[in-house]
């Protein structure tokens, strides 16, 4: 499908609450662009619908990040089902976004990169050494969930909420 030749949300016709949270979350994917977090079309950000504990902002499949903007982001419920937007969106990324969106009703951003720094940590044995001060941020904040391959299998989401649990970061 063509999303940039679907229908965009008309931003006039949303919450001033979900207006602003999808501008914000574009800006995110602009500042990820910037940053060299991408990894073409397969990673993604998300951003909770402000007001709801089911629903969040996607982007599309087939967007590269400087090309999401507000209007062209699509909104799921935590159980993949489309409400609103152009476009379909990556099952892996509904598969991880949903599982953290559904479990931690106190998160309301996602993302979701394989930024060189973050692929080394992930494949150390023992995790983010404590070397340095800046580490200390992470201390025990991390959660180290074991790679099942492209995340499709809905009976993941349960295993990365566990990994999760009280924790704000996965690797």
């Amino acid at each position: 499908m063509d999303v940039m030749n679907t229908a965009l949300v008309d931003l006039s016709a949303i919450s001033v609450e979900e207006r602003e949270q999808r501008v914000n979350l574009a800006a995110a994917y602009q500042l990820a662009e910037h940053f060299g977090w991408t990894m073409l079309v397969w990673n993604h950000i998300s951003a909770r619908v402000p007001g709801t504990h089911d629903q969040f902002l996607i982007n599309p499949l087939g967007l590269m990040y400087d090309e999401i903007t507000a209007s062209n982001l699509v909104k799921i419920d935590v159980h993949g089902n489309k409400i609103a937007g152009p476009g379909e969106t990556s099952p892996a990324g509904f598969v991880i976004h949903g599982a953290v969106h559904e479990a931690r009703h106190d998160i309301d951003c996602v993302l979701h990169a394989h930024t060189p720094e973050g692929v080394a940590v992930s494949c150390l044995k023992e995790g983010l050494p404590q070397l340095t001060g800046e580490t200390a941020y992470f201390y025990n904040d991390i959660g180290y969930h074991d790679y099942e391959g492209v995340s499709l299998d809905l009976d993941e989401r349960k295993r990365i909420a566990d990994t999760l649990g009280d924790r704000h970061w996965i690797s």
